[in-house]
């Protein structure tokens, strides 16, 4: 028998194990009965390689993690000294050196002071712990009423169950409810779906930072413990903040007394030209949550960061936050996130992706002359799509139509033609969800521009 036969084989045996035995993610369970599953074997830079060796360009960064790309030598000899070293201790009541030295940087490059460092093992914990930890800080601060959450509709903050409580999609929430109560929703920041303010996007941030004030005010500010905010909202399609939103956001805050959350988990890292993504749109928030991007997904670790104000009751005599993870600050993920952040300033990407942020959204836009394109909105590398049925009047698809396109036509068509990104339909609307690598260029823009373009055509004929 060959090597190419030995290697059919092989691929054959694995594509079968996953049809039978692997439960994935976020995914219809009977599909790998109807097609087969696509296989991710290896990855170079901006490109993965899938089990017939096609060459697909990386648009998604995995899921908004990879940064500074994949096959980097450098971060797997980090987890593989530290492995060597040190592989596992828990960081309960006890310190590891990479952990430690992680803790003091990130407490370093966020905004605010005196900042403390929480790890977990990614977003959706990091989450989990913010609100619990706000809830304990107000009981020991004497306002133990304080302990809902107000996000925005269509956000998405992970998927524990405090975290899916924050969340502000129904029918993900719907198979697991009850859920923990608390979570209440305000409008986000999708200007357009609100085409009546036009071009007065000061306004626009205005009226939609003072729901939140509206909705702590109706259930009361003595209850309302935080408020939870991507800079640039994922779910919906890359919602970015109008001006004076997050200035406003934060009067909003001090004013009643609740914490202002920075759910970062997509956006820290780089995403946005800059460590924290808080810090690109002026504001300083009581609490960072963030995971992905800080091992460009090397190895999987999260954080929650408090400033000095959260930070100070806990720090009294015989407090505690009754709260952790087994592998929360795991040496080898800490290890190989302080190489991952020593190759994002030594290659200078954040700077990259502010100088190349611009010709990344003009590409996209030239889009824009598809019928079947209504939006183009982002900032940084994140960028999203929506397509709609009627240009003139905004129309999305009907439920069939959307079923179609997001279930059965374009995840595979855009893998086909060579692209690997994410098309989802939140509250009725599609949209397609872009996140390179931070090492993309300019290059790579037009290659996703042109994949999407005959990618599109086709879904518009399919329609």
């Amino acid at each position: 028998m060959s090597l190419m036969d030995i290697s059919a084989d092989r691929a054959s045996a694995d594509a079968t194990a996953a049809r039978d035995h692997l439960w994935m993610h976020f995914a219809r369970l009977d599909q790998g009965r109807q097609a087969p599953i696509p296989m991710i074997t290896r990855a170079e830079g901006v490109h993965l390689y899938d089990e017939r060796g096609r060459r697909i360009l990386d648009g998604l960064s995995g899921l908004f993690v990879v940064q500074a790309g994949h096959g980097r030598r450098e971060l797997a000899e980090a987890a593989a000294h530290q492995a060597e070293t040190l592989a596992y201790f828990p960081v309960w009541g006890t310190a590891t050196p990479p952990a430690a030295r992680l803790a003091e940087r990130l407490a370093h490059e966020a905004p605010g002071s005196g900042n403390r460092v929480f790890f977990t093992t990614g977003g959706g914990e990091a989450v989990e712990s913010a609100w619990k930890a706000a809830k304990q800080y107000f009981k020991l601060t004497g306002k133990p009423l304080k302990h809902k959450v107000i996000s925005r509709a269509l956000a998405y903050h992970g998927t524990p169950q405090g975290a899916l409580a924050i969340t502000g999609l129904p029918a993900m929430k719907k198979d697991f409810e009850p859920l923990t109560p608390g979570g209440h929703r305000v409008p986000n920041t999708n200007a357009y779906r609100h085409p009546e303010f036009g071009n007065d996007h000061e306004t626009f941030g205005r009226w939609a930072a003072d729901r939140i004030e509206e909705a702590i005010l109706f259930e009361g500010a003595d209850t309302v413990a935080a408020v939870f905010l991507e800079p640039v909202q994922n779910s919906g399609g890359c919602f970015t903040p109008p001006p004076g939103y997050f200035t406003r956001v934060r009067e909003i805050c001090d004013r009643h007394d609740v914490l202002l959350v920075s759910d970062e988990v997509i956006c820290a890292f780089g995403r946005h030209g800059a460590t924290f993504a808080c810090d690109k749109f002026g504001y300083v928030p009581d609490i960072i949550t963030c995971a992905k991007g800080m091992t460009s997904g090397y190895s999987p670790i999260g954080a929650m960061i408090v400033n000095e104000r959260v930070i100070e009751p806990f720090l009294r005599p015989k407090v505690s936050f009754a709260h952790g993870y087994t592998f929360g600050g795991h040496p080898v993920s800490a290890a190989v996130a302080l190489a991952n952040l020593d190759l994002i300033e030594r290659e200078g990407l954040n700077q990259r992706v502010l100088d190349l942020e611009s010709t990344f959204e003009a590409t996209l836009r030239r889009l824009l002359d598809l019928d079947i394109v209504g939006d183009i909105r982002g900032d940084g590398y994140f960028w999203a799509i929506e397509l709609v049925r009627d240009k003139a009047s905004r129309e999305t698809f009907s439920p069939a139509q959307r079923e179609r396109l997001v279930h059965e036509f374009l995840p595979g068509a855009m893998l086909d033609n060579g692209l690997y990104c994410r098309a989802a339909d939140r509250g009725g609307d599609v949209v397609i969800q872009l996140a390179p690598p931070l090492i993309s260029g300019p290059a790579e823009f037009d290659e996703i521009e042109q994949i999407l373009r005959h990618t599109l055509t086709q879904a518009q004929a399919i329609l």
